[in-house]
């Protein structure tokens, strides 16, 4: 249900699940995280899913058997941002819940048309994971941000856009070439130049 494809220095990591909203169970999320640890040495990675929605957060199931508190979210987002490659989130629908953070740990996030972004977690009785409130803080404020987590508002992709959570609206047949052109220059450049611009910035 994760896919890994190496090709030309670009890692695509793809979240297969689409007939359970790319729910994602606790063996996904160890997969994710191994794939992105092990992606060290590329130059530019790239996060999707498949089907018309990028990820529902956790299973259901299994987020009432404790996956909601597991702190393998946060060993994935983690990893996410500790790659010293560029790494961009290609998000090809909606977006909720947990999912959240390791699209927040992308350096750069495209999103179609249609994508709705949600975090319901405090009417679900449990806290955001460690650090999405902070990366979320960075990008688009704490008020925007609490309208988010506390006020359980849903986010269309306009919105999005004006708020700075994602970066561009690319239509869904254009997303995955719009996320490899944002490659190019890394692909191109010296393989440090990535590392050392994103501790720059």
């Amino acid at each position: 249900m994760i896919e890994v494809d190496n090709t030309d220095g670009v890692c695509t990591v793809t979240i297969n699940r689409p007939d359970k909203a790319n729910s994602l169970t606790e063996t996904m999320l160890t997969e994710l995280a191994e794939a992105m640890e092990n992606a060290q040495s590329a130059r530019a990675v790239i996060l999707t899913g498949n089907g018309k929605v990028f990820s529902a957060g956790a299973d259901l199931e299994e987020a009432r058997a404790g996956l909601a508190t597991s702190d393998v979210w946060e060993r994935l987002s983690g990893a996410i941002a500790a790659l010293p490659c560029l790494s961009i989130a290609a998000l090809n629908g909606t977006l909720a819940g947990g999912a959240t953070g390791m699209a927040l740990a992308c350096d750069i996030r495209l999103a179609v048309p249609g994508a709705r972004f949600f975090y319901p977690v405090m009417k679900l009785g449990f806290l955001p994971q460690p650090s999405d409130p902070a990366r979320m803080s960075a990008l688009i404020g704490p008020a925007r941000t609490k309208l988010i987590l506390m006020g359980g508002q849903k986010i269309d992709a306009e919105e999005a856009l004006r708020f700075g959570l994602i970066d561009r609206i690319v239509e869904k047949d254009d997303l995955m070439d719009a996320a490899r052109t944002l490659c190019t220059d890394a692909l191109a450049a010296e393989p440090d130049f990535a590392g050392a611009i994103k501790r720059m910035c």
